[in-house]
């Protein structure tokens, strides 16, 4: 191996050595590279004849996206709502869709400024309390997952933005660490069925932010069963997409103000609103 790379020559590699295995080699080449080097787009697009030195570990990084390690996990970073996170193996790599959850949420509190208390079950790497109690400056954060893991993948990026003194992390399962009074749940829970099969990059995400159960929906309807007993006045949760139906059934001797749902990008039903 040579001891010194052009940025230009290192691109080319990266993108024939990825291109049979992923669907945008060019892209996540440049992905790559960018994490790599800690620069952004617009000095790699301006610097392609700069030198690069010691990139052993960079290509350490491509052998193992060719072995379909999510690109996330490689480079420990992962944007959400046009912003850097840290992610790693052990808490689910946030998806784009999971933004919309964030946003059912602004729609829902007419007042930035409210005293709220938020609960989120399913902390994951705590990019939806951070975003929340970005917006909603006075408000308490709790955070609760299952996994010890997780939680610590949550208190890099909760220190990384400040957050310490404004979201509390806990560990247990669903809402048996809390005993406040809560006025907003958020949760993008698990809702996979148990059997189902999945795509082999997803083998290396936490199995239990994915399953649900034998059916799938069994977390969301505990968690439903939780809102109506402690009467929360507002439940955002993410869903799939074909579990609209079987909530309205689950829903329907129930008493409530309103039941709203929301659509993806691609238009499947992937979230409600309960408010009571």
């Amino acid at each position: 191996m040579k001891d010194t790379y052009i940025v230009k020559d290192v691109l080319v590699e990266i993108t024939k050595t990825l291109k049979p295995f992923i669907e945008r080699p060019a892209k996540e080449a440049q992905l790559m590279l960018m994490a790599f080097l800690k620069v952004d787009e617009l000095w790699l697009l301006t610097n392609q004849r700069s030198e690069i030195t010691d990139i052993q570990k960079l290509f350490k990084w491509v052998d193992a996206r060719v072995k379909n390690v999510p690109l996330e996990y490689i480079t420990n970073s992962v944007s959400f709502y046009s912003q850097e996170f840290y992610i790693a193996e052990g808490a689910l790599i946030p998806r784009p869709e999971t933004e919309l959850l964030i946003d059912e949420v602004l729609k829902n509190v007419k007042s930035l400024d409210a005293k709220m208390t938020f609960v989120e079950v399913g902390v994951g790497s705590g990019i939806i309390s951070i975003v929340l109690a970005q917006h909603f400056k006075n408000a308490k954060f709790i955070a609760v997952d299952i996994s010890q893991e997780a939680l610590c993948i949550a208190k890099v990026n909760i220190q990384k933005f400040g957050m310490g003194d404004r979201i509390e992390l806990r560990l247990g399962s669903l809402l048996e660490p809390i005993d406040e009074d809560i006025d907003y749940l958020v949760s993008n829970p698990p809702y996979i069925a148990d059997k189902t099969p999945l795509e082999s990059n997803l083998s290396y995400e936490p199995q239990n932010a994915l399953f649900g159960g034998v059916v799938g929906d069994e977390i969301i309807k505990e968690l439903l069963v939780e809102v109506l007993k402690r009467k929360i006045n507002f439940f955002t949760c993410e869903m799939g997409y074909e579990q609209k139906g079987k909530i309205q059934t689950y829903l329907s001797n129930q008493a409530f103000e309103q039941l709203d749902f929301y659509k993806d990008y691609s238009n499947f039903d992937r979230g409600f609103t309960l408010k009571l």
